[in-house]
């Protein structure tokens, strides 16, 4: 397993962190709770360090299950758990709060699902418009400050918000979306941290599946699955991509001896400045690929045809916009979180 390191964290991370949003069932059909510690545990065997959960991942399920299998397996000082906060429920809603207030009790719920007294990375989920980003900046200082987390991080933050944000506390992360199909980040998210020496975690590696290879135009999802709102899983562009996902896996097949989903992993930690690449699973049978993602790396060459391969395969390409929540809190009180 390659390592990093994270400003502020005291142990090494490994590049590959494992993702638990589908750990925490809601907007995935379902999940096995047994399955999913099963799964985290293959996960740390493999050397998997760095897990990667938030209370928004099943209204708090995800941080449950991930607190349930570090506690089982033991070894709490050699995992680095990163969370996140600024996310209000309402009903079964999701809204932006990153308030002082909101922080402050966020956190407590998570130190108790996660079974911890501390928490190596906390992340400022997604953007809050209707709060100053130095409220929220000094309100994660004074939780480092008492101990409570140890770096602070937020995802899906733009430069201008992240100059604010980081002018208040050094950030030691930023965690954009990022992978073959969904690439904003590189123009500016990712220069910006390079250049600040900021830590970069990336989600979404396998695009909800689409970069896994086991998904083709029968397959059906039911339920609450996000995938059901996504426009990439919409005709006509369900079609594009997966014949670039087809053209992609007989590529990294022929030039590198590996399938489409360690490919399309080893395209993200290839780029200048990503520390880590998360990448979800909910079995333990999910994480055999992870060998062929160590130890090489694209070429140039390689780059330039996955360039092509999505330029002329996606004539209706789109971005991950449609997973945000709400910009703007609703004037109605909060209903209260299980």
């Amino acid at each position: 397993m390659e390592l990093t390191t994270i400003p502020d964290v005291p142990i090494a991370a490994s590049r590959i962190g494992l993702g638990t949003w589908a750990m925490g069932g809601f907007q995935w059909g379902g999940t096995d709770d047994d399955e999913s510690v099963r799964t985290i545990h293959a996960a740390l065997d493999l050397g998997i360090n760095l897990i990667d959960t938030a209370p928004a991942y099943g209204f708090g399920h995800s941080e449950r299950v991930v607190g349930r299998a570090i506690a089982e397996r033991g070894g709490r000082d050699r995992v680095v758990i990163a969370t996140k906060v600024g996310l209000e429920r309402q009903g079964d809603a999701l809204y932006r709060n990153s308030t002082r207030r909101q922080i402050f009790d966020e956190v407590e719920t998570s130190l108790r699902l996660l079974r911890t007294d501390y928490i190596d990375l906390y992340q400022v989920h997604w953007p809050d418009l209707d709060t100053p980003y130095e409220e929220t900046a000094l309100a994660l200082l004074e939780l480092k400050r008492a101990g409570k987390i140890r770096a602070i991080g937020v995802s899906n933050y733009a430069v201008d918000a992240l100059d604010r944000f980081n002018a208040v506390t050094p950030l030691a992360s930023v965690q954009p979306p990022l992978n073959l199909f969904e690439r904003h980040a590189e123009l500016d998210v990712l220069p910006w941290c390079r250049s600040n020496k900021v830590a970069i975690l990336t989600y979404g590696s396998l695009c909800r599946g689409l970069l896994t290879g086991t998904i083709d135009l029968t397959t059906r999802f039911e339920g609450d699955d996000l995938r059901l709102t996504d426009p990439k899983f919409r005709p006509p562009r369900f079609a594009e991509y997966l014949e670039a996902v087809e053209l992609l896996d007989r590529f990294a097949r022929e030039r590198y001896g590996v399938g489409v989903l360690p490919f399309a992993v080893r395209w993200v930690l290839d780029h200048p400045g990503v520390s880590v690449a998360l990448w979800g699973a909910r079995h333990p049978g999910e994480l055999a690929p992870l060998g062929d993602m160590m130890g090489w790396h694209l070429d140039d060459a390689a780059r330039h045809y996955v360039d092509a391969v999505i330029a002329n395969s996606v004539g209706h390409p789109v971005g991950p916009e449609f997973m945000a929540p709400p910009e703007h809190k609703p004037d109605q009180a909060a209903a209260p979180a299980p």
